[in-house]
């Protein structure tokens, strides 16, 4: 396993909900090759959990402060964790 295989939580405030910003990671995530999930957040914030190799994570937390068209982001933060292995696809949660 490569040594820069890594894990993040990205978390997204802004026009995040009911803009397809959950369907743009998925699509994003899927073609990067990530593992791991996004949700809405009760907060009215999106959040992604992923896991893989670090320039991969970075390329996404890129994306995501673009967002979809119909977006707008305000504030996104990245906290970088341990890999686990958790994952073995890429998905929306509810």
């Amino acid at each position: 396993m490569p040594s820069d295989i890594t894990r993040a939580e990205i978390i997204v405030n802004g026009l995040v909900q009911g803009v397809g910003f959950r369907y743009f990671v998925l699509r994003n995530g899927l073609n990067l090759g990530l593992k791991g999930y996004v949700k809405n957040l009760y907060t009215g914030e999106v959040v992604a959990v992923v896991e893989g190799e670090k320039y991969k994570i970075e390329e996404l937390f890129k994306l995501m402060r673009q967002g979809p068209s119909h977006s707008k982001v305000n504030k996104i933060n990245i906290a970088w964790g341990s890999y686990n292995s958790e994952f073995s696809t890429f998905e929306i949660r509810h």
